[in-house]
């Protein structure tokens, strides 16, 4: 199912509370990846909305299989991130929920396999390019901090 067409054909527009996962591992050079998004033809982390039934785990693997073709596991939270708000280039209004996960790579080579992906690519920290939005901005500020303590925004 997808929830969030689903719960649009009800709502339209509007603004709605949605939640989303994202996640980001180091690889073997001590880069990130990052992905091109559609939507908005920014450089965003991997993630999406969970579905109907999902947990958080469940909703960050199957969603980072959709975008990377990498299968992951989950290694800590980050964080937990609220109090935001975001347009989409259709109109659609939310406020997203998201957790951020530090994950683990377990297997898969980098493949884009949707429509929501225009390019993958890993970065050194230093060297991120500006980010989808402030979500994102602050998902990479934490992930630089990160210390094992869960941080809430």
């Amino acid at each position: 199912m997808d929830y969030i067409k689903w719960i649009r054909g009800k709502v339209g527009n509007e603004k709605i509370i949605l939640n989303f996962v994202s996640g980001y591992f180091i690889n073997t050079e001590g880069k990130i990846l990052l992905q091109k998004r559609n939507d908005k033809n920014m450089w965003g982390f991997p993630g999406g909305a969970i579905e109907l039934g999902e947990s958080f785990e469940e909703a960050i693997i199957r969603e980072y299989f959709e975008e990377t073709g990498l299968c992951v596991k989950v290694k800590s939270l980050i964080g937990i991130y609220s109090k935001y708000e975001d347009n989409y280039p259709n109109g659609d209004e939310a406020q997203p929920l998201s957790i951020f996960f530090e994950l683990e790579y377990v297997d898969g080579e980098i493949s884009i396999k949707d429509e929501e992906t225009i390019e993958l690519r890993y970065f050194a920290v230093e060297e991120i390019p500006n980010l989808v939005n402030k979500q994102h901005e602050d998902f990479l500020c934490d992930l630089k901090r990160f210390n094992g303590q869960v941080f809430i925004r």
